[in-house]
């Protein structure tokens, strides 16, 4: 038997499966073939994905913890005595301090709308008990709310559509490795491939031209871009005209940016600048791909926000193959609303950012967090500024439940630990944030153990805290034609996935000037927002590794040989200037922390910069990875998260 399943993990891919099942056992799984983006092929982790199922180091049971936090020693009870536990430390926490001293705190572990934390039915509870709100910063959000500002919505253009770009910028992206599905549509359009990256990726020695700007600096590189365009005369005057708001403003403020000054700011040739500016003016339609790491720097937002105004001057917004993707999430017309229940809220609480976990855990107050939830999260791993978080987790007074797979490095600091289903054990769904497609995920085997599904755990503790709403006991099925209402279940059921049907992009006009940022306290255009960090030192870039997704699959034994031990590169010359060989052991340090590394001299990335990987488990690698050096520090739009903006020095060891 064959079962569809869809790939929930934090990939913009969103890729669609078919599960192969014989006498109840999932003993085979590969991409579906006729999904237009999947073509059945799956990426390198994935593939691996049926030996997380059955991995010896899965949580199958519920568990207690026995040893110190940290520690990671539990023992093993049942479910009757682990929600007993939950639900009476909830209740004398809420007679205590109030229902805001909860934090559901969830990740990107799982991106399913029923059993994952898009669809946020886990906080039908949450709301009901009048838990503090989670603001999920951490990933897109910075961007996200500067292409809003431009375009009225974070939704681009259609992926699918780069097969018939000319020119493509893969800009701060390595789709190779995070999402190499579009990487097909790209060589079928035969375009000129330029990566603008720091590093050379191995998507970067994929393509025909490579830049490599400073880290941060590429909003200054668009407004230079776009200065080269219109000094030119080949900006489109008609589409500005008809399809834009503030030209003439704007058009100041990229005069202001010429190659000479920009080349300053990047540290890019002059000339490279100029060739670049030149390419895109004689080429129709242009296709720019930018991911979320482009924005996880102190002017991230900002960056999105300017480099969507780039197709506007050319006016590739109007041409199919022409425009800007960075996320279709925005073009889904889903009721998560109707899943969250946020009316159940019995009064305003609270928000909690998701970036700011170790400040939450150690500074909240009235009333300070005395539960966290981790739902789909390993925060240890994934948060910035890590001394901070272990600090806020090893707290004695803190009741920690965990929802897991494994024994994470956060599972460690966990009181309670709930064992959780993974994807072809429930059914659910999910929306691309890659592309335009629903896929549809079947059940295809029973958990092992006592797994359960997220929806049946909080069904459980409702019931077990005798809450009366009957919204909490809402099936499965009934949760998914609440948020998939208006779109055909029966047939996203029967074939697996679903194209949908795209929103405009612009909303309405692409905004130059804007009023809503003017009124949240930023600049009325578009611009530049240097980097933020003020040490010295080397600028780290730590992107998404090849055989980790985030921290998932980092206790798979032959994805972690396959990423040996953890590496920092180095340009020769900042190599001979800190007296460091090629293999040699260093420590990579700042004020904030330091972890341990093996230099690799390589000019893949520029004078100046530094890269290493993150999705690493601290308790492999001597108790610290590359997110102990990372400030826990806000970007310039809604609270996003700075991971690239860091300034480290590294030495001998």
């Amino acid at each position: 038997m064959k079962v569809f399943g869809a790939c929930a993990l934090d990939c913009p891919d969103g890729c669609s499966w078919e599960v192969t099942v014989e006498d109840g056992v999932a003993v085979g799984m590969r991409g579906t073939k006729a999904h237009p983006v999947t073509r059945g092929a799956l990426c390198v982790k994935v593939n691996r994905y049926l030996e997380q199922l059955n991995a010896p180091d899965r949580i199958r049971y519920p568990m207690r913890r026995v040893g110190r936090k940290g520690e990671g020693r539990f023992e093993r009870i049942g479910w009757d005595e682990a929600l007993d536990e939950i639900a009476g430390r909830l209740r004398g926490i809420i007679d205590e301090y109030g229902g805001e001293a909860i934090w559901p705190f969830l990740g990107t572990g799982n991106l399913g709308y029923i059993q994952g934390t898009e669809g946020l039915t886990v906080r039908r509870l949450f709301n009901v008990l009048g838990a503090s709100l989670h603001d999920p910063t951490i990933c897109s959000a910075a961007g996200s709310a500067g292409l809003k500002y431009t375009l009225g919505t974070a939704g681009g253009m259609d992926p699918e559509d780069f097969a018939h770009s000319e020119l493509v910028l893969l800009w701060g992206t390595n789709p190779l490795t995070s999402g190499h599905h579009l990487w097909k549509f790209i060589q079928d359009s035969g375009a000129y491939t330029v990566a603008i990256d720091p590093v050379r990726s191995r998507t970067a020695e994929r393509c025909d031209e490579h830049l490599a700007p400073m880290p941060g600096t590429d909003a200054a590189l668009a407004l230079g871009l776009m200065n080269v365009i219109v000094s030119k005369g080949a900006h489109d005057a008609g589409y500005l005209a008809e399809h834009t708001v503030g030209w003439d403003e704007f058009r100041g403020r990229i005069m202001e940016f010429t190659p000479d000054r920009v080349a300053g700011i990047t540290g890019l040739p002059v000339e490279r600048i100029v060739e670049l500016g030149e390419r895109i003016a004689r080429t129709r339609p242009t296709a720019i791909r930018a991911s979320q790491g482009i924005q996880r720097h102190a002017g991230g937002g900002m960056a999105l926000r300017t480099m969507a105004c780039l197709p506007a001057v050319t006016g590739d917004w109007a041409i199919r193959g022409g425009g800007l993707h960075y996320s279709t999430s925005g073009h889904f017309q889903l009721d998560v609303a109707g899943l969250a229940r946020f009316d159940l809220l019995p009064h305003p609480v609270r928000t909690l950012s998701q970036t700011r976990v170790g400040a939450g855990l150690l500074e909240a107050s009235d009333p300070p967090v005395q539960a966290l939830f981790v739902i789909a999260a390993n925060p240890v791993g994934s948060n910035p500024e890590q001394r901070a978080v272990i600090e806020g987790l090893s707290r004695e007074d803190l009741f920690t439940v965990a929802l897991e797979h494994f024994p994470t490095d956060t599972v460690d600091y966990a009181d309670i630990v709930l064992p959780a289903t993974m994807q072809p054990e429930h059914t659910d769904f999910v929306a691309a944030y890659g592309n335009l497609y629903l896929v549809w995920n079947e059940k295809a085997v029973e958990p092992p153990g006592e797994c359960l599904s997220t929806t049946e755990t909080f069904r459980r503790l409702a019931r077990r805290m005798g809450l009366t709403e009957p919204a909490l006991y809402d099936s499965d099925e009934e949760l998914l034609r609440i948020v998939l209402q208006g779109y055909d279940i029966d047939r996203l059921r029967s074939e697996g996935f679903l194209k949908i049907e795209p929103r405009p992009v612009p909303i309405e006009k692409i905004n130059f000037t804007s009023p809503l940022a003017e009124r949240a306290g930023h600049d009325r255009l578009p611009g530049y927002t240097p980097p933020g960090d003020p040490g010295t030192g080397l600028v780290l870039i730590s992107a998404a590794p090849h055989y980790f997704l985030n921290t998932t699959f980092g206790s798979n034994p032959e994805l972690r040989r396959r990423s040996g031990e953890p590496r920092i590169t180095i340009h020769p010359d900042d190599a001979a200037a800190r007296d460091i060989a090629d293999g040699a052991p260093v420590l990579v340090a700042n004020a904030r922390g330091s972890f341990e590394a093996v230099a690799e001299i390589s000019d893949r990335v520029r004078p100046g910069v530094a890269a290493t990987t993150k999705g690493r488990w601290a308790k492999f690698t001597n108790g610290a990875t590359v997110n102990a050096t990372i400030a826990e520090r806000d970007s310039d739009f809604a609270g996003g998260a700075v991971f690239h903006d860091n300034r480290v020095e590294i030495t001998p060891r």
